[in-house]
């Protein structure tokens, strides 16, 4: 078998993975290219392969870095299976439309500049009619329930434990007399984290291609991450401030919103105004609201005692635009939970436009910031920000819980990675992580016993 490594290799993005075996063509994950706009459109644009000769494809989870590019898949030519598993398949008929939606009204947005300057208009990369399309093409597959999906590769989902339906997807492949298991890690989840159960140990592994985002550092506790959330809450009441929370639609949203329903049980925060301003993170949460059977016990118990996790008194949806500007209009203390997480479109650009410069507010980052985009940027401590093509001054308090994490972190890898066998592992490939993140962790787990540990470069085509 050969594996060619297109995407989400020496970088966090657009994930892409495509194995040669028996004379078919099995693709893991298309995920969308996030960067340099206009790199990142001529990449997302142009596949690195001919759609028309993939047969098959494997989804680990929904987040738009593994799945985003599927209708640009199925637009070139795609016809074969798209397997995930149940939750994934509803939580990408969400996401993948409104991404869409987004590239439609940044291209309108675009050509009216493009019409004035006499240059020809721009298509965008798919449309939601092409993505509403895509989802003919979904498979969908419950955990420990193998499948064929190719000529000697069968296909078994562990869970992830990293967003609703994540999964762990091991390929047991028959070729030329020889019998091995790959598993394809996707985004690795943490131990004891909120709604989700743990990862599940996957059994006898012997090659592996594992996410490695956080390869270099490690994590606070869920628990630290919890004081720090009602700490930073505290501060920011007493200044009169609004807490402005940029957070994914899908995971990252739906734990925080479950975090202040506790810390308001709990008496650790006021009850303030708490509004989620993203249409996509409440489609997504009425998805999580659909599959209690990948909660854990905590959560499950919510649920059984007749309680909605993700509904109470304090807690308001947005989905209309005009309640959405008048948000920004108010001067009370209040929580505001937004998309995009890394702040590079959507609603959260106008609560930053209209917040970021005030001393009393705080922003609050709860997630990973890849580089180049907004939310790195601020992070980073810029002084001064571009929103809408304008400069804004950086005022607010800026804030970071890496705690909220749903990647495992160095160390929590290398005691997965313990746990699975190392020393049965006969090659491991890096992906999924930033070049400094991917060699940090290349010697330890050659360390753990894995017999060769290789951090592949872009285009590279390597052999099991």
């Amino acid at each position: 078998m050969e594996i060619e490594f297109l995407g989400a290799v020496r970088n966090v993005t657009g994930s892409m993975h495509l194995l040669h075996v028996n004379g078919a063509r099995v693709l893991l994950e298309c995920g969308l290219f996030q960067g340099h706009r206009q790199e990142a459109f001529e990449r997302n644009r142009n596949l690195p392969f001919d759609a028309t000769q993939v047969e098959a494809m494997v989804l680990s989870h929904a987040h738009i870095d593994h799945s985003g590019n599927i209708p640009n898949l199925v637009k070139s030519g795609f016809r074969g299976a798209i397997f995930c598993t149940y939750a994934t398949r509803d939580l990408c008929s969400i996401m993948l439309r409104d991404t869409a939606h987004i590239m439609e009204a940044d291209a309108a947005y675009l050509n009216k500049k493009h019409t004035e300057q006499g240059e020809p208009p721009i298509e965008p990369i798919y449309t939601v009619a092409e993505a509403t399309e895509s989802l003919r093409y979904f498979v969908s597959m419950d955990y420990e329930r193998p499948m064929l999906i190719a000529p000697g590769v069968r296909l078994t989902f562990y869970d992830a434990g990293h967003i609703l339906g994540s999964a762990l997807c091991a390929l047991d492949i028959q070729e030329d007399g020889r019998t091995y298991r790959l598993l394809f890690t996707g985004d690795l989840g943490r131990k004891d984290m909120p709604i989700l159960r743990d990862p599940q140990v996957v059994p006898g592994v012997d090659y592996l291609i594992s996410e490695s985002t956080y390869g270099a550092r490690t994590h606070g506790t869920p628990e630290e991450a919890e004081a720090k959330l009602a700490q930073v809450i505290r501060d920011t009441y007493s200044r009169g401030g609004k807490v402005i929370i940029p957070a994914f639609s899908v995971g990252r949203t739906q734990e925080i919103v479950y975090a202040l329903n506790r810390l308001i049980k709990a008496g650790q925060i006021p009850a303030l105004p708490i509004y989620v301003d993203s249409p996509l993170a409440i489609n997504a949460t009425d998805i999580f609201r659909l599959h209690p059977e990948y909660y854990d016990a905590e959560a499950l118990q919510f649920v059984l005692d007749r309680e909605d996790p993700f509904g109470f008194s304090q807690l308001h949806y947005v989905r209309d635009v005009e309640e959405s500007k008048a948000l920004n209009d108010r001067t009370d203390p209040l929580i505001i939970i937004s998309a995009s997480g890394m702040c590079e479109a959507g609603r959260i650009l106008h609560h930053l436009k209209h917040n970021i410069g005030e001393e009393r507010n705080t922003i609050l980052f709860v997630g990973f910031q890849a580089a180049h985009t907004l939310g790195r940027r601020i992070v980073e401590g810029q002084e001064r920000v571009p929103i809408f093509g304008e400069e804004y001054p950086v005022r607010a308090h800026i804030e970071s819980i890496d705690g909220y994490s749903a990647h495992a972190d160095r160390e929590e890898i290398l005691a997965y990675m313990r746990e699975i066998g190392p020393q049965r592992i006969r090659k491991a490939f890096l992906v999924h992580g930033d070049e400094e993140a991917s060699l940090a962790l290349q010697p330890a787990l050659e360390a753990l016993g894995m017999q060769e540990v290789i951090v592949p470069n872009l285009g590279d085509r390597l052999t099991i």
